[in-house]
């Protein structure tokens, strides 16, 4: 007999996540090979874009793991758009992931309504959609080789 929980537990979600690596790695002969080595673990990566006050004119946050960047958010304050300034934070994020971490792919979703042409002019293909995610939008999967 079981008792389900809806409740938002820290400990038990870290315990989950440890519970569920520890099976992942076990399973995986790739995920057993990356132990020990640089790209073990998840590290942030961000570009910021400053405009002459200092002010945020842009900016690109993701992460590198397992030899992948993986961009999760990129804006660009709308008097700047059209600039160039996001290809240039998208390829400071690449060449960093690429040079510093050993990354040899880039992956990221955004939405229809979002960048797709964007990230497509940038050299990346979709791999995958999901249709209304959220309700009424598709979700485009892009990858890139370094």
């Amino acid at each position: 007999m079981f008792r389900l929980e809806t409740e938002v537990d820290r400990e038990r979600r870290i315990l989950l996540s440890g519970r569920l690596h520890e099976d992942n790695v076990a399973a995986s002969a790739g995920l057993r090979a990356l132990l020990s080595t640089s790209a073990e673990h998840e590290v942030p990566l961000e570009v910021w874009a400053l405009d002459e006050h200092g002010a945020l004119a842009g900016g690109l946050t993701g992460r590198t793991w397992a030899y992948w960047l993986h961009v999760d958010l990129l804006w660009v304050d709308a008097p700047h758009r059209g600039s160039g300034l996001g290809a240039r934070l998208l390829a400071e994020a690449e060449r960093t992931a690429r040079t510093e971490r050993a990354c040899t792919r880039s992956r990221l979703e955004t939405w229809d309504f979002q960048a797709p042409g964007f990230y497509r002019r940038q050299g990346y293909e979709e791999i995958g959609r999901v249709a209304d995610y959220p309700p009424g939008v598709t979700e485009f999967i892009l990858v890139k080789d370094l």
